[in-house]
């Protein structure tokens, strides 16, 4: 897989890609932030994982191409460790409806539940949205 278009959006704090197979993900930075591939998040092996809290704000400042195979962010908060293949982003894109509620639920069993900048209602793979509101009443 390869993507055909990258395109960072600072305002809106969203990663479009576009893939040789047709396909589109907008990935907000958060998301990506919180996904990312160092080691720094993701400890080294299965429930090593560090959970990210507090990235809702987190913008990219940079990103720099490694080889033609992956993409190195630098986040405004200084992390920029991970190496984001187009393999990693593809699946962060085709997934992410069921990595982000993932997150959110580990969000609230750790108890920052409204931590995140991007709660149901955030676009999702291929345009959906999820459902609006965030349960709260304001």
């Amino acid at each position: 897989m390869n993507p055909t278009a990258l395109t960072v959006h600072q305002k809106s704090r969203v990663l479009d890609i576009a893939f040789d197979d047709g396909r589109e993900f907008s990935l907000p930075f958060e998301y990506l932030r919180v996904f990312s591939p160092s080691a720094q998040v993701r400890g080294h092996g299965q429930g090593q994982e560090v959970l990210q809290v507090g990235k809702r704000e987190v913008g990219i400042t940079g990103v720099e191409p490694v080889g033609n195979y992956a993409i190195q962010p630098t986040f405004s908060d200084g992390h920029n460790t991970g190496l984001y293949s187009w393999d990693y982003l593809y699946k962060l894109g085709s997934e992410q409806a069921t990595l982000w509620a993932d997150y959110l639920a580990r969000l609230q069993a750790a108890g920052f539940e409204g931590d995140s900048g991007r709660a149901p209602g955030a676009v999702l793979a291929g345009g959906a949205t999820a459902a609006k509101g965030c349960g709260h009443n304001h």
